[in-house]
């Protein structure tokens, strides 16, 4: 007899892919949708950790009871790919009347932070149509770290120029 395989010993037909290609495309989907779910916060809490810091600040105040803080006029030159050269900056900070004078003493270094916050900026961060809002939170929330929690409770943009 020889080795070789005749006709009637041909080896098993083969299985088919198409089980194997629907778990793929299933597991696909799935890892997809998972990270939607997650991603949006449709699933495990989303942004919970916003009220949790909301919850450690103390109310604002609001009405006649607020004192206002002049913060300097601030001139920030913009690096080369923008097309402004320069970024006008004025600002008012909303504080407690017993505060106020706290808060005035630590003017210096209100500057300094807001100084270097904008200077670190990407010319292409001053672009977006909604980047004001999100740049007065980061900034807002800076002055409160230099001044303490409490005295501050709002920043006022007067004036932003990109010139």
């Amino acid at each position: 007899m020889s080795d070789t395989p005749t006709d009637e010993e041909e080896a098993p037909p083969k299985k088919s892919k198409l089980p194997l290609i629907i778990g793929l495309v299933l597991a696909l989907v799935g890892g997809g949708g998972g990270f939607y779910a997650t991603f949006s916060g449709m699933i495990l809490g989303g942004d919970d950790h916003i009220d949790d810091e909301r919850a450690e600040m103390p109310p604002a105040v609001t009405g006649p009871d607020v004192d206002y803080v002049a913060v300097d006029q601030l001139v920030i030159s913009m690096r080369a790919p923008s097309n402004a050269k320069h970024l006008v900056f004025r600002a008012h900070l909303e504080v407690a009347p017993a505060a106020k004078e706290e808060v005035e003493k630590l003017l210096p270094r209100v500057v300094d932070v807001l100084n270097s916050y904008l200077r670190a900026l990407e010319p292409a961060d001053l672009e977006d149509p909604s980047s004001l809002t999100r740049l007065r939170a980061q900034m807002l929330r800076r002055v409160q770290v230099v001044t303490g929690i409490g005295k501050v409770n709002d920043l006022l943009i007067m004036e932003f120029v990109l010139n």
